[in-house]
């Protein structure tokens, strides 16, 4: 782990396109290094310019050799492409299960893709706590596009479309698709759709039977319609339309602001999460003791959780000289309540 002097010496060097100090820079955000703070200053600034594209879909859709075959599209427009691909978690190691994926092994040699895969340490949304970060290096790195292929864990791969300013949902003919993507809500979530494997039967079937719920999903994203696609990944068949579909959802976004307040309520929710995480971290230090003791009082009938909770608020640090309580009492007291919302 380098130094904090090199950090803003690795920032450079991943600016001007070199791949080792991109690596290391993720590597310091996967780690949640000590340096992590001052990553995120170095970068602050020189971000903001990357299409971000997240994939989701359930096993077997296809979404890595459609990854690939989007980077091979894209990279005959010249674009530069950076590749985050959250994998499971090692139960041993912790870190990513399948390792940079072998069906990327043909953009191995190409200096204008960078492929990295991220172990999802157990979270359930289907991303890594640190994929916002790793973006954010990979943005400020020059990429062009950002593709970020989550894993496929059914229900919750809905998370995909708060990171992505395009969230892409694919589908498979033969696979109950069309009935799974309503129960799990990702037809609220998806941007641009895309039925893969298309030279299997049952190809127009799917699109038809998705284009018909899609026609009763109530959406509020300025009037964008999203569009079907028909692709076979392993060929490119159909993928230079998937790309004029993405490229199209970006020029509808940025025309109508939706871009904008995306990338908004993006950040708003980091920001949100870094500070719930710190919070929390307070409450480790030093009070797991007092958890503890407060966990059995509710437990034996002497309290009650909330009683607890404020105990436990009252005893623990805001970082200013006071307490979480005293916080939360003086907001309260200034809004013209005691009682939370």
């Amino acid at each position: 782990m380098p130094p904090r002097h090199d950090v803003a010496d690795l920032v450079s060097r991943a600016r001007a396109g070199e791949a080792r100090s991109v690596a290391r820079l993720i590597s310091l955000v996967e780690a949640e290094s000590p340096a992590l703070r001052e990553v995120s200053a170095a970068l602050a600034g020189h971000t903001g310019r990357a299409q971000v594209i997240g994939l989701t879909g359930a096993p077997g859709v296809g979404k890595s050799t459609t990854t690939s075959a989007l980077v091979t599209a894209m990279r005959r427009q010249g674009r530069t492409v950076g590749v985050l691909a959250v994998d499971p978690s090692s139960p041993f190691t912790g870190g990513a299960l399948l390792g940079d994926r072998i069906r990327m092994e043909e953009h191995a040699t190409d200096r204008g893709v960078y492929v990295r895969s991220m172990a999802s340490r157990g979270h359930l949304g289907g991303l890594s706590w640190a994929a916002p970060h790793a973006i954010r290096v990979l943005d400020a790195a020059g990429c062009d596009v950002v593709l970020v292929e989550t894993v496929g864990v059914g229900q919750s791969e809905v998370e995909v479309a708060g990171l992505a300013d395009t969230a892409v949902v694919l589908l498979a003919p033969g696979m109950g698709d069309g009935i799974q993507a309503a129960k799990a809500g990702i037809l609220e979530i998806g941007d641009v759709f895309c039925v893969n494997k298309a030279d299997r039967d049952g190809a127009a079937t799917t699109r038809r039977e998705l284009r018909t719920m899609l026609s009763m999903t109530q959406r509020t994203d300025d009037a964008w319609t999203p569009p079907i696609v028909l692709t076979v990944a392993t060929t490119g068949e159909g993928v230079d339309d998937l790309v004029s579909a993405l490229d199209e959802h970006h020029a509808h976004q940025q025309a109508s602001g939706a871009l904008e307040r995306r990338r908004r309520a993006r950040l708003r929710r980091e920001v949100e999460q870094i500070a719930l995480a710190e919070v929390s971290r307070r409450f480790e230090l030093g009070r797991r003791d007092r958890l503890e003791e407060l966990a059995e009082d509710v437990l034996a009938g002497r309290t009650d959780p909330f009683t607890a909770a404020d105990e436990l608020l009252a005893a623990t640090p805001d970082g200013q000289g006071g307490t979480l309580g005293r916080a939360f009492t003086d907001r309260a007291a200034d809004s013209g309540t005691t009682e939370p919302c």
